[in-house]
């Protein structure tokens, strides 16, 4: 389960801001939430609403949102709480993009840090602020 407010989910946990940074693996899933809550509100207000699906395999492959939309094309979002992506952090997305093939149109890994840049084939890194940005 997700919970799509992270400021609540860290009260919930009991968890400050100087918990956040020295939990490195908390930070990201507070992160990973608050993307998330940002992306559904931006695809709420979409013209092409898609569905949105998280992926986890039992080979420990994992998309953090899948859009899917009408027709057929998926975007593939990986968030992460570091500003230096690197074409690891975007392996998932590649493997994603290898099993649809043409319905694959694009990927992106959310960061803090402050510079879009490509990481691959369709998929490029973009700062979270991206997602207020025309």
């Amino acid at each position: 389960r997700l919970v799509v407010e992270p400021a609540l989910a860290a009260a919930t946990l009991g968890i400050d801001a100087g918990g956040l940074v020295r939990e490195a693996s908390m930070l990201g899933r507070i992160v990973e939430a608050f993307v998330i809550a940002e992306i559904r509100i931006e695809e709420a207000y979409g013209v092409r609403r898609p569905r949105l699906h998280h992926l986890r395999t039992t080979n420990h492959r994992e998309v953090d949102v899948i859009a899917e939309y009408p027709g057929g094309d998926v975007i593939g979002v990986e968030v992460k709480a570091g500003a230096t992506p690197n074409a690891n952090d975007a392996r998932h997305l590649r493997w994603l993009s290898d099993q649809l093939g043409d319905q694959f149109v694009g990927g992106i890994v959310f960061h803090t840090g402050p510079r879009s840049f490509k990481l691959g084939e369709k998929i490029w890194a973009h700062p979270i602020a991206a997602l207020w940005q025309s």
